[in-house]
């Protein structure tokens, strides 16, 4: 890494932990001010008020807000997010457990938006305006303007019920034990202990809720990918390439999809991260056990440091990969170097 990138990744760094520490500021507020007595909603309405004004005190609900989010960062900083309403268990606990899974889900949906997305939009590009270009273009605005829940529906009435070709939810068959905890990950933990029956049925698990998850993603990959590389197409040094005769697929892959990869990687950078907020519903309807739907029934408990904990993991994540999508950018483009180079300078 040059001196340019290392300056440019220190600088992202630090304005991603203001960031971070904005947004528990927010999520902190608002968590707060949501309706409803959250130690009433743990307890239950047979509780005592005595009982719930204890509880209270343990929170620190009496106290006021600057003093409660003091609180927070000194335990937080101690790594400790504080105990979870809804599970009865320490919060950093409940997101070990469920993060994985969303992870997973994530990973395998951004592996399709790019297998997918890309080689269609470079198809459609190479092919403009004909039939098969139209196709693509029909097939990904299907992808984005139909919502995630409608795919995953879908997806299980179709290919779970119907058909029987996938299982219907959860990330392993009923009696497959889960491979040894290394990653947290299923499918890789099963390959690295070996175990490639278990890696069998948990792809089989991932498939259809990861295809409905990435089904937008790969409509919005598929347009920007054919509109960049049909501009890419028309340049000099492209037209100059199939005078020379260069074979084709060296043109659409050097030529014209590299320098097209740019814009189409920072929206593949935006969309895979925020998948990891919104599989809530996929997770939903697949009872997949992910931390976006561990986090919309903190909500709904109004289970705070829950709340906060999911949300600051989101965030984290989001800045992580637009900090590594910044970075790829860079070394794909040379005169982002130049300018890092510069400004650094």
């Amino acid at each position: 890494m040059g001196p340019s990138l290392l300056t440019s990744l220190i600088r992202r760094l630090w304005m991603s932990l203001l960031v971070l520490i904005g947004v528990s500021m927010l999520i902190f507020c608002i968590a707060r001010v949501i309706p409803g007595d959250p130690a009433r909603i743990a307890l239950g309405p047979n509780a005592t008020q005595e009982q719930v004004d204890l509880l209270r005190e343990r929170l620190h609900l009496n106290d006021p807000l600057p003093v409660q989010y003091a609180e927070f960062v000194k335990e937080s900083l101690q790594g400790d997010l504080g105990m979870s309403l809804y599970t009865n268990r320490p919060v950093v606990t409940d997101i070990g457990d469920f993060l994985p899974a969303t992870l997973e889900l994530v990973l395998f949906a951004g592996i399709l938006m790019v297998a997918i997305g890309v080689p269609l939009g470079v198809l459609a590009a190479r092919y403009r305006d004909g039939w098969v270009d139209n196709l693509v273009r029909l097939l990904s605005l299907a992808g984005v303007v139909t919502p995630t829940f409608v795919w995953a529906v879908f997806l299980m009435l179709g290919f779970a019920f119907f058909l029987e070709w996938f299982p219907v939810a959860g990330r392993l068959s009923e009696g497959v034990p889960p491979p040894p905890g290394i990653t947290g990950l299923y499918t890789l933990d099963a390959l690295l202990t070996g175990r490639f029956a278990t890696f069998a049925d948990a792809v089989t698990h991932i498939v259809l809720p990861a295809t409905a998850l990435a089904m937008t993603g790969i409509g919005q990959t598929a347009r920007l990918t054919r509109a960049s590389v049909a501009q890419a197409y028309d340049t000099p040094y492209v037209h100059m390439a199939e005078a020379y005769g260069y074979p084709e697929g060296r043109i659409a892959s050097r030529y014209a999809l590299r320098p097209a990869m740019i814009p189409t990687l920072t929206i593949l950078g935006l969309d895979f991260a925020a998948m990891l907020g919104n599989a809530f519903l996929v997770e939903a309807v697949f009872a997949w056990p992910g931390l976006a739907r561990y986090g919309v029934q903190a909500i709904l408990h109004k289970d705070l440091n829950a709340i906060v904990g999911t949300v600051l993991v989101i965030s984290a994540f989001f800045l992580i990969v637009n900090i590594l999508v910044d970075l790829t950018v860079a070394w794909l483009n040379p005169r982002i170097r130049l300018e890092n180079r510069r400004a650094a300078g």
